[in-house]
């Protein structure tokens, strides 16, 4: 049952939203702005309506697997979680954010992983909900400070593990041995998306980043 629950959500985070958003109104998301299948090159290619549908899509495939698997497996809600179940839940919440990374579906590119990682992170309660809200809070105030939805992706990574850390010491676990995979897995998780930023980061070094706001080139 666990396998067939991590093959699910790996194929449910695989389904490339943002190729189906686009191609619905006849458009090629991967060939067009920066080719890639998140909500952020949907929006700035095509606009707000279907980059929103995009993003609300993207946390859904990450959200409803993680939703289940804690509900299978009496997860939800729980103050004590012993490292074996905080692993296969980690697991589970890993799942569809790879599958969204790196789809079979799209000769295995993808987007980056921030909406389905967010996603999948509200999924996770309480244990990663109240810092994922954390994180997506540092996401609005970065850019709402620095205009750009790379750079908000990556300090709003960045600082997971930190809110992670705040919230298992605010409600007293955290040297709990439940916690250590929590802290693990998060803190890989803000590397993988900071380096699925590689590319971003090396525009925002030559000043070359489009800034919120800008569109792309218009679909043929």
């Amino acid at each position: 049952m666990q396998w067939a629950i991590l093959i699910g959500a790996y194929f449910l985070g695989a389904v490339p939203v943002g190729v189906l958003v686009a191609r619905a109104k006849g458009v090629d998301i991967l060939k067009v702005g920066s080719g890639n299948i998140g909500a952020t090159n949907v929006w700035r290619v095509m606009g707000r309506g279907p980059g929103l549908l995009c993003f609300v899509l993207d946390v859904l495939k990450g959200l409803v697997p993680v939703l289940i698997a804690g509900w299978w497996m009496g997860l939800l809600g729980g103050h004590q979680i012993a490292p074996r179940q905080a692993w296969l839940w980690l697991a589970v919440m890993a799942a569809p954010i790879l599958g969204h990374m790196f789809t079979p579906f799209a000769g295995f590119k993808g987007g980056k992983g921030v909406a389905t990682g967010l996603g999948a992170m509200l999924g996770l309660y309480p244990y990663l909900t109240f810092p994922a809200l954390g994180v997506f809070a540092v996401w609005i105030a970065a850019a709402a400070v620095w205009r750009y939805v790379s750079l908000a992706s990556c300090v709003a990574a960045l600082s997971l593990p930190a809110l992670v850390f705040a919230f298992a010491w605010g409600t007293g676990r955290a040297g709990a041995p439940g916690m250590v995979p929590f802290y693990i897995c998060t803190g890989i998780l803000g590397a993988l998306v900071v380096i699925r930023h590689s590319a971003n980061i090396r525009r925002l070094i030559a000043g070359t980043e489009n800034r919120i706001g800008t569109r792309g080139p218009r679909p043929p």
